[in-house]
């Protein structure tokens, strides 16, 4: 009855001559809500009207055409009809349906139930069976009127036809859903091959060579759907690589001033590893630095990634080069990386719209002068790329027209810095006012992050950094002078003491700081930094014996700073000033707060402070930091008002030469410096502009939300875009600080073991290792060690362990174990950024966590219920989930991962030695933790991959796998514990008589509880009647 109805209204429409909206809108009110139009068979009904005389009527085709491009009618259902017409005789009718079909064969989709989608399948199968009989029909009329004389009548239908077939077989998509009902209707598919086979022998005496060769290619389409899954080409289709890419990214946020022969082991380990083709290796690595150089923060950062990519990354293509079999390989391969990046226009336009130039040319002429291009190549590329920017949106303005783009500035500070440190190099007592003349040059401007910049690049900072501390050291006292030598005197030691802390912050401390082995001597800016200078992690001690010098000297600075006359500055020891300002301003602090000083005589101190030279505000500040973290909330205001007083600049014309420029640096040192106690206060001092973000990365967790959450978020985020930006490298290198590596890395495994698509857990691995390089030698120790051990020992977390998550978890633990085995074994230096953890250590000194309570931290930190379940029972929970964070971050690197890899006097080590692991200190000394030497003891109904066998088999196919000790299947079992001493008591204690010993059937439960009680008494008990208890040496 519907049918009825609904032919009915098609008519009535035809008659009225309703326009195809008309039409819709009609229908949709004939019609109630309920039945789809798909089970009205709307699309059917109307092709059987519309097909009704030799010609198809063009107003209802009208109606279906509105019906396919509003979704009313599903393409399964337009397919479906279209194939049930078989009167090809009728060549406008055909000609209209193949014009309909032309639609939408390219971007069929369903987003309907899984019926519905394999209905798609198999109208489309249905369809290609309609395309295959309508072609060979047209070819017997070919061939008919070929025979009569007239051939054009058949010709033209059969182009039509050849060329709706290849176009809807040339998408993979398609070939796929055809693949898939070739499944569901075998029967079907045999039909499609007899037909195929009937066209090819109509074809063979066809004399039209361009529509014979079409027709072979749409068989060669055909006859390549059954093999689809036999065709492994998803290596050859993946050009993107999200390890590289995030390797680079850290590199170039993190540690630009880190050698570039760890980062080249680093990268070629990953190309061996994922087999990455060179030109798309190379490609990656120049995508990821244009993605840096639009992704960082104005002044600093934008600079730091300029140097980093046109200064450092052409060096690192240079070492790359020789892994590679012949220069002439190599040149080819950088050439078409190159000509892969120049199909990637919008990528290149936005990072030419943010450095204001063209930033393929200045690449592509640094190559070239490494010898990484030929000078052919150069002019070809540079041809391209002019011609595609012609087409390019204006990317200059009126605005910054003239403004010098940084990757010039950038290339032409490289020289300048090998300048400099030969001037730095000359003798300082004999022209101190031309050196004066090239340092207040360097401070105009952004010269100074320019060429701090490119140092950094170029692998000269450390030696730019150890001249400047040679000028501070030779600047700090001198003999008889004049005033204007002594003026001259004091601008050399304030910039240079302002340099080196803006150079400490920027880079970080270690490039100020000289190797101790060398036995060189330590200058005063090193003791001042190390002892005085707050970082990020760092905390102070005010009542520190470095904040308190010499009465006498203090006094004098109290009484200097108090005279409101001019601060005399011949024979002036800088660095006993610097040293005693602390202690002074510390009595001028207390004068205030007990009424003896107004506010105003604060004021004229700190403008006599940083009057002159800003070097002794910055020091000021630098205890007044540590001094505001140790009061009360209501104790902080007048220390606080005098941070403020000392980091605005003072409003007078009796100062010393370039004293704004140094009043810039200053303030963006106490910026850095007061940073955490502003955060924590919820204080706002207004620092003199800069013209950009000083601190671009700073505070970037959100506030009132656990951090767990946190990080779940920022890698899901992560996981789902496909590759890491520089803001989620900040992020997760704040949460390992903040969380420790044993929380960091537990939590991201377990995100990985929650992916169930094998595609996803690729993804996740070449992501998770990406991030675990921000420290990968911890995070290794920690997954081997501790959370893979409890994986395998725990049979309640089998499942999760089942392929495809086993096995990507496998894959990480061996590229994770690869990376640190081979930088440990080479002595490669950490590329990693350093952490400040002594106070941490502090902490646990003064604060020893209670083993028999779970620390609090972690407590917060865990809000699942398996942690809570883990750190609520000391009994029950294994060696390594009695380690806080804290303190499992704090693992030395020197011993444990030889312990963990394997180091034995055996010819082949095992996988883990027999040597206890740093996890596990309350062991005695030649034994195994249960979470390790207990080996699993899987049931025979487990049958699935898991992965112990992942593991066994991820180490045997990689390459490289020789470089990994021990057997072939998972975790072998290690010696029994070595016997211990014995009391010489008559009655020892239950506890020196050792613990029961181990058997391998044994679970992770009640031995191991027996063996941690026995353990803590142990470490805690002494034994009364013993001189020497055996229990002092376990």
């Amino acid at each position: 009855m519907k049918v009825v109805n609904l032919k009915q209204a098609i008519l009535q429409a035809w008659k009225e001559r309703w326009s195809d909206y008309q039409w819709s809108i009609n229908m949709k009110k004939f019609f109630p809500k309920g039945a789809t139009w798909d089970i009205l068979n709307l699309a059917e009904a109307l092709l059987e009207q519309a097909m009704i005389g030799p010609s198809p009527n063009p107003l209802i085709l009208s109606y279906l055409k509105y019906a396919i491009s509003s979704q009313m009618v599903s393409y399964s259902s337009v397919l479906t009809a279209i194939s049930k017409f078989d009167d090809f005789s009728r060549d406008l009718c055909v000609q209209a349906l193949l014009d309909i079909m032309d639609m939408f064969c390219d971007r069929l989709s369903c987003h309907g139930k899984a019926e519905e989608c394999i209905g798609l399948c198999r109208a489309l199968l249905s369809a290609l069976h309609w395309l295959l009989r309508c072609t060979a029909a047209s070819a017997e009329r070919l061939r008919e009127g070929l025979e009569a004389g007239t051939p054009a009548a058949g010709e033209k239908q059969l182009a039509m036809c050849l060329q709706r077939l290849e176009k809807t077989l040339s998408s993979t998509k398609n070939r796929a859903l055809l693949h898939i009902a070739k499944l569901e209707e075998a029967s079907s598919w045999t039909a499609i091959e007899h037909s195929l086979l009937k066209l090819g022998d109509i074809l063979a005496n066809l004399s039209n060579p361009q529509l014979r060769s079409q027709a072979e290619q749409c068989g060669t389409l055909i006859r390549s759907i059954p093999t689809m899954l036999s065709v492994h080409s998803e290596q050859l289709h993946k050009t993107g690589f999200p390890t590289v890419h995030a390797l680079v990214l850290l590199e170039g946020t993190m540690n630009l001033t880190g050698e570039t022969q760890p980062l080249v082991e680093q990268l070629m380990m990953v190309k061996r590893m994922q087999h990455i083709p060179t030109p798309l290796f190379v490609l990656e690595i120049w995508k990821a630095c244009f993605v840096g150089l639009i992704e960082s923060p104005e002044g600093t950062g934008e600079l730091k990634w300029t140097a980093f990519t046109f200064l450092k990354i052409p060096q690192v293509l240079v070492k790359l080069k020789k892994y590679s079999h012949g220069d002439k390989d190599f040149t080819e391969d950088v050439n078409s990386a190159f000509e892969f990046l120049l199909k990637l226009t919008p990528l290149l336009d936005k990072a030419d719209q943010r450095c204001n130039c063209d930033c393929t040319n200045f690449l592509l002429q640094e190559c070239s002068k490494q010898g990484l291009l030929s000078e052919a190549s150069m002019n070809n590329l540079m041809a391209k790329r002019k011609a595609d920017r012609e087409h390019a949106p204006q990317l200059k303005s009126d605005e910054n027209a003239n403004i010098q783009p940084n990757p010039g500035l950038i290339l032409r500070a490289e020289p300048t810095v090998t300048n400099i440190l030969k001037t730095m190099d000359a003798d300082h007592s004999k022209s101190p006012e031309g050196l004066l003349g090239v340092l207040g040059h360097m401070l105009s401007g952004k010269s100074l992050d320019l060429l701090l910049a490119a140092a950094a690049a170029t692998g000269k900072l450390k030696s730019f950094a150890r001249k400047f501390i040679n000028l501070n050291e030779f600047t700090t006292h001198g003999s008889e002078e004049s005033t204007k030598a002594a003026s001259v005197r004091a601008l050399l030691f304030d910039i240079s003491f302002l340099m080196l802390c803006h150079v400490a912050q920027t880079y970080g401390s270690e490039v100020i700081l000289s190797d101790s082995s060398t036995g060189a001597e330590v200058f005063f800016f090193e003791t001042w930094m190390q002892t005085c200078m707050p970082e990020e992690g760092k905390i102070l001690n005010p009542d520190h014996p470095c904040f308190r010098p010499d009465s006498t000297k203090v006094e004098s600075l109290v009484a200097l700073l108090n005279n409101f006359s001019e601060m005399k500055l011949v024979q002036m020891k800088w660095n006993e000033a610097c040293l005693s300002i602390s202690a002074a301003i510390l009595e001028i602090l207390n004068a205030w707060e007990n009424g003896v000083l107004a506010f105003e005589s604060i004021q004229k101190i700190t403008d006599n402070i940083k009057g002159k030279v800003c070097s002794l505000a910055v020091c000021a500040v630098a205890w007044l930091v540590a001094h505001v973290r140790m009061l009360g909330l209501d104790e902080r205001e007048k220390s606080l008002q005098m941070i403020r007083q000392l980091a605005g600049p003072l409003n007078s014309e009796n100062t010393l030469q370039f004293y704004n420029e140094r009043v810039v640096i200053m303030s963006s040192i106490l910026e850095h410096m007061c940073a955490d106690v502003l955060q924590q206060t919820a204080t706002q001092i207004k620092f003199p502009a800069m013209g950009m973000d000083s601190m671009p990365y700073w505070n970037l967790l959100p506030p009132k939300r656990p951090i767990k959450e946190v990080l779940t978020d920022v890698f899901a985020k992560v996981l789902e875009r496909g590759w890491v930006d520089s803001r989620s490298i900040h992020v997760f290198d704040t949460l390992l600080h903040m969380g420790g590596v044993y929380w960091f890395c537990n939590n991201l495994i377990k995100e990985l073991l929650k992916e169930t698509r094998k595609e996803h857990t690729l993804r996740a691995v070449e992501l998770l290792y990406s991030i675990f390089c921000l420290d990968m030698q911890q995070v290794t120790l920690v997954l081997l060690g501790h959370i893979l051990p409890g994986l395998l020992t725990d049979s309640s977390k089998w499942h999760s362990l089942m392929d495809p998550p086993g096995t990507a978890l496998a894959k990480l633990a061996v590229w994770c174990a690869l990376s640190s085995y081979s930088s440990h074994k080479g002595q490669a230096s950490s590329r990693q950024k350093k952490r400040h953890r002594e106070d941490i250590e502090d902490y646990i000194s003064l604060f020893p966590l209670d083993d028999m309570q779970p620390s609090k931290l972690m407590r917060l930190l865990s809000s699942n219920e398996d942690d809570a379940n883990i750190l609520s029972s000391p009994t029950d929970r294994s060696m390594s989930s009695s380690l806080s964070a804290s303190q499992l971050h704090t693992v030395n690197m020197r011993d444990p991962l030889n312990r963990v890899l394997g180091e034995s006097p055996a010819p082949r080590p095992s996988a883990l030695s027999s040597a206890p692991p740093v996890a596990a200190p309350l062991s005695p000394p030649g034994s195994f933790p249960p979470a390790l030497w207990l080996a699993p003891s899987f049931p025979p109904s487990f049958q699935r991959p898991f992965l112990g066998a992942a593991l066994s088999t991820s180490v045997s196919s990689f390459p490289g796998a020789e470089l990994l000790p021990g057997p072939a299947h998972g975790i072998p079992l290690p010696p029994p514990p070595a016997a211990q001493p014995t009391c010489s008591c008559s009655s020892p204690p239950s506890w020196a008589r050792g613990p029961p010993a181990p058997t391998r059937s044994s679970c992770s439960g009640s031995w191991r509880s027996v063996w941690t009680a026995w353990s803590r008494a142990a470490a805690a008990a002494s034994c009364s009647s013993c001189p020497s208890p055996p229990c002092r040496s376990w």
